[in-house]
C-alpha cells in the first residue's frame, strides 16, 4: 500500500514538474508587446512521409491558434526543409493548415532548413519583408525557446519583437510533458544564462 502511494506521489510530482518546466520555457525571451501586425513562425519536425506527421500537425494547430484576433495583418510562416528527398516540411504543414484546419490567411514558406539554427537564419529575410510589430515562434516550448535564443543571437533587433505563441496550454500533452521536459533540458544545455532569463 505504501509503495503504491509512493509511486502515485512520484507520478503526480513528475507530471507537475513537466507541466511547470514547459510553462516556464514558454515565458522566456518574450515581451508583452502588442501591435497591429504579427508573424507566427511554425517550426517543422522531421517528416519523411507524404503528409504532416503527428508532431507537425500539433505545431500547425498551435501556430494557427497563436494568431491574435485583434491583429489586422497576420502572416504564418511555415519553416522546414525536405527529409530524405521528400516534400518539404513547410509545404506539408501549410497543406494541413489549409485543407484540414481551413486556414485562409497569409502563408509564407521557408523550405530549405534542416536545423533550428537554419530555420531562424532562413526565416529572417521573410520577417524583414513582412515588417511586423510582433513575432511569435510556435513549437514545443523548449524548441521554441531555443529558436528565440537563436533569433536573439542572429538579429537582436527582431528579437525585441518576440511575444508568446499559444504553444503552451495547461494539461495539453500532460502525460508526456515530463519526457518533453527531460528532452528539453538536454537540447537547451547550450543556452547562455541570459538566454534563460524570464522577461515578464
Amino acid at each position: 500500500m505504501l509503495r503504491r502511494t509512493g509511486l502515485a506521489i512520484a507520478g503526480v510530482a513528475a507530471l507537475a514538474w513537466g507541466e511547470w518546466l514547459n510553462w516556464r520555457w514558454s515565458q522566456v525571451l518574450v515581451g508583452d508587446g502588442r501591435g497591429a501586425s504579427e508573424a507566427v513562425v511554425v517550426l517543422g519536425y522531421r517528416n519523411p512521409q507524404a503528409t504532416a506527421n503527428l508532431i507537425n500537425r500539433w505545431r500547425v494547430r498551435a501556430g494557427i491558434r497563436s494568431c491574435a484576433e485583434g491583429a489586422h495583418a497576420t502572416c504564418v510562416i511555415f519553416s522546414g526543409g525536405a527529409t530524405g528527398g521528400g516534400t518539404a516540411e513547410a509545404k506539408l504543414m501549410a497543406d494541413y493548415a489549409k485543407s484540414v484546419l481551413g486556414f485562409d490567411g497569409t502563408v509564407l514558406l521557408e523550405d530549405r532548413s534542416a536545423t533550428t539554427w537554419e530555420n531562424i537564419t532562413n526565416v529572417i529575410p521573410l520577417l524583414e519583408d513582412v515588417d511586423v510589430d510582433c513575432i511569435k515562434i510556435a513549437s514545443q516550448p523548449a524548441h521554441a525557446l531555443k529558436a528565440r535564443a537563436y533569433l536573439r543571437r542572429q538579429r537582436p533587433d527582431l528579437a525585441e519583437r518576440l511575444v508568446r505563441a499559444d504553444d503552451y496550454r495547461p494539461g495539453e500533452w500532460m502525460v508526456v510533458k515530463p519526457l518533453l521536459a527531460l528532452y528539453g533540458l538536454w537540447t537547451l544545455r547550450g543556452l547562455k544564462a541570459n538566454e534563460r532569463k524570464v522577461l515578464l
